[in-house]
């Protein structure tokens, strides 16, 4: 049953939800409300009094418009629509009051203030302030707190906004954030100056409305003004969290996280926004080829000569690794099978079946695990693998829905009902009734762990039978962002990557750092980082990051997504498509492309669904066919979630997170 109201706000009349807060019902009429506390994804607090509106007729003060609904309003005598004004007299004397006692305490350090020129306070202030201060008396300080190695305190800023407090209590669902105290002695902390155990915790930067929280890592290194901000993906995990990219120069100088609502609303894990120190550590930003045991500098001409004489009427296999853009896996595949060999972008053993993109990718969206009623969790750490999906989970939780968990016992944030951890736990689910679930927005989510051991199939082939049973969606949790648009473009080899490398005298390792290559075959490596693979190789091509090059990424959900590119690649280095193209003309076998966008719409000729952007292709059902399962117990594949990848293995940042979440472990386990 609809619950339309009409509202007349500065004029306007509008007609919107009787559940709508007045604020909301301000922007839907185009009024700006100025406010802190007031955040659409957390709770509603009431605190800080800057979204003060004047409701005619009402209580002859100013409302908090951020407490009132729509529906508590009265109409006029005659039945008129109720009246709002938000720039009244009396709106304006109420805000100049609140900006005042806001400021009463606050320092006035905006010159050394790292939040200073993106600061709302410093706006408002500006805004809705008086152009003078009455306040003569000494300010109040407060202890900088110690949160950890990545949020920097300064308490004496803090205007008790409590957006940090809800969105660790809520969002990350840890509880060692809280306010204690009363009036003059009330303060933001940390209980028991405990630092905070989240992978999601860099987020309270972005919500805190003044300087009091800050990024450790970025303090003092530039100034909004001075940085050029590029829109782009994350490929830390496979969820393709809108970032946006600031650089100054030739240096990225910070990660932030972007809105998109059906992705990853506007968080984004610890691991995307803090990994940028990585991309300046060990890279690779000249050829080299290996002699006499040693590597040693070369030119590209040089190392192309000698890739083009290694691969020439020798079988050839190709890696695919788990940061490459989809163009690049691609012209990969085109060069690799035009010389008859094979390529494989399941670099991690997942038995997932190649061309049934409903068993790869599955039919759910991430927007679908918000609305489900039930979670069916299998052989996944979702905290781990992708947290601000867990997060994403957790608000489902949150607003009711039942999670189940088949896999390692693990916290996740939120209660669920632990189904057991082995497969035969998951063959019981087969004969279960399930007349009440049929009712009811389901959706299974299986994650790498559960498909990377021998009878992965099997273990595929009966979630997928479970979700035809239960009438569920169905959605594979990827932890490698490259691995969907791998498969979509064909970079696969019924049998795996043990059938792919069987038998190869070179092997071409498209930045495949997370795979063993055994002594035998002539290993070509193209990368960013000085990682494993490099280690290993014989020729070695240096490649573009993710921020150096513009590629298509797509997601856990099937989404395809442009990442542009927001710095260029160090030294010699080149971008990954100019390489492949560059090497296959020393082959005699030029690639008919000679530009990026040409190398796209060839990708998008061959396999049309990559170019729908930020659209998620529909996937026509089609279940493996039902095989039995060993008995083993299933093992979460994410062992370490801040070094799970080159760049962030060469990362400052992210090994003092792991050897931090180290000893926390080792405390517990003592304790």
């Amino acid at each position: 049953m609809s619950d339309l109201k009409k509202v007349e706000i500065d004029g306007n009349v509008v007609e919107v939800d009787g559940a709508m807060t007045l604020i909301q019902a301000c922007e839907e009429a185009g009024a700006e409300i100025p406010r802190f506390c007031y955040h659409e994804r957390l709770s509603i607090a009431g605190n800080c009094r800057m979204c003060l509106v004047e409701v005619v007729g009402g209580p002859p003060k100013p409302a908090a418009s951020c407490a009132m609904q729509v529906r508590d309003l009265r109409p006029g005598p005659e039945g008129q629509p109720p009246v709002v004004k938000t720039n009244s007299p009396m709106v304006k004397k109420a805000r100049e009051g609140v900006m005042e006692f806001m400021l009463i305490n606050h320092p006035l350090d905006c010159p050394i203030c790292d939040q200073g020129g993106e600061c709302d306070l410093q706006d408002q202030a500006m805004a809705y302030g008086l152009s003078e201060s009455r306040y003569s008396e000494t300010k109040r300080a407060q202890d900088a707190l110690d949160l950890g190695p990545l949020v920097s305190t300064t308490m004496t800023r803090c205007i008790s906004c409590t957006r940090c407090v809800r969105f660790t209590t809520e969002v990350a669902g840890i509880q060692q954030m809280g306010q204690t105290g009363r009036g003059e002695d009330a303060e933001i902390t940390s209980y028991l100056s405990q630092t905070l155990d989240s992978n999601m915790q860099g987020n309270i930067i972005d919500l805190c409305p003044v300087g009091a929280l800050t990024s450790k890592p970025y303090a003092f290194s530039a100034r909004p003004w001075e940085l050029t901000k590029t829109e782009s993906i994350d490929v830390m995990d496979a969820l393709g969290s809108n970032i946006r990219i600031d650089t100054k120069g030739r240096e990225v100088k910070r990660i932030m996280p972007r809105n998109h609502d059906g992705v990853n609303e506007e968080w984004i894990s610890d691991k995307s926004r803090f990994v940028w120190d990585g991309l300046r550590r060990q890279r690779l930003d000249t050829p080299y080829i290996r002699e006499n045991g040693k590597l040693r500098k070369a030119s590209w001409g040089e190392a192309l000569g000698a890739a083009a004489t290694a691969m020439k009427g020798k079988k050839v296999a190709g890696l695919v690794g788990d940061l490459v853009s989809t163009e690049a896996a691609y012209s990969l595949t085109a060069l690799i099978q035009g010389l008859g060999g094979n390529v494989e972008c399941r670099i991690d053993n997942a038995k997932l079946p190649e061309g049934n993109r409903s068993g790869y990718v599955g039919t759910a969206t991430i927007e679908d695990l918000g609305n489900a009623k039930m979670i069916q969790l299998i052989g996944t750490n979702p905290r781990e693998e992708a947290p601000v999906l867990n997060a994403r989970i957790r608000k489902a939780w949150l607003d009711g829905a039942e999670i189940g968990l088949i896999g390692e016992q693990v916290d996740l944030t939120y209660d669920y009902a632990y189904m057991g951890d082995s497969r035969l736990d998951l063959q019981k689910l087969l004969d279960v009734d399930y007349k009440g679930v049929l009712d009811m927005p389901s959706v299974i989510v299986i994650g790498m762990g559960a498909l990377n051991e021998a009878d992965g199939a099997a273990v595929l082939s009966t979630a997928m039978k479970i979700a035809e049973l239960t009438d569920s969606k169905f959605m594979v949790l990827h932890n490698a962002a490259a691995r969907v648009g791998a498969m979509d473009v064909g970079a696969v080899t019924k049998g795996g990557m043990k059938a792919a490398i069987e038998g190869a005298e070179v092997i071409f390792n498209l930045g495949a750092d997370e795979v063993e290559i055994e002594a035998g075959p002539v290993v070509i490596y193209q990368g960013s980082h000085g990682d494993r693979g490099a280690h290993r190789a014989d020729i070695i091509l240096p490649g573009a990051a993710y921020t150096e090059e513009q590629g298509i990424f797509v997601n856990t959900e099937g989404r395809p997504q442009l990442a542009q590119r927001a710095a260029f690649p160090p030294g010699d280095a080149k971008e990954n498509w100019a390489i492949l193209r560059a090497l296959s003309g020393e082959l005699g076998a030029t690639q008919g492309w000679d530009s990026q966008s040409a190398l796209q719409a060839a990708m998008v000729n061959d396999v049309p669904h990559l170019g729908l952007i930020d659209e998620i292709p529909e996937n026509k059902w089609k279940a493996e066919r039902l095989k039995k399962t060993a008995k083993a117990s299933f093992v979460n594949i994410v062992k370490d979630f801040y070094l799970t990848n080159p760049i962030a293995r060469a990362s400052q940042v992210m090994a003092d997170l792991s050897a931090n979440a180290k000893a926390r472990a080792t405390k517990m386990a003592a304790e």
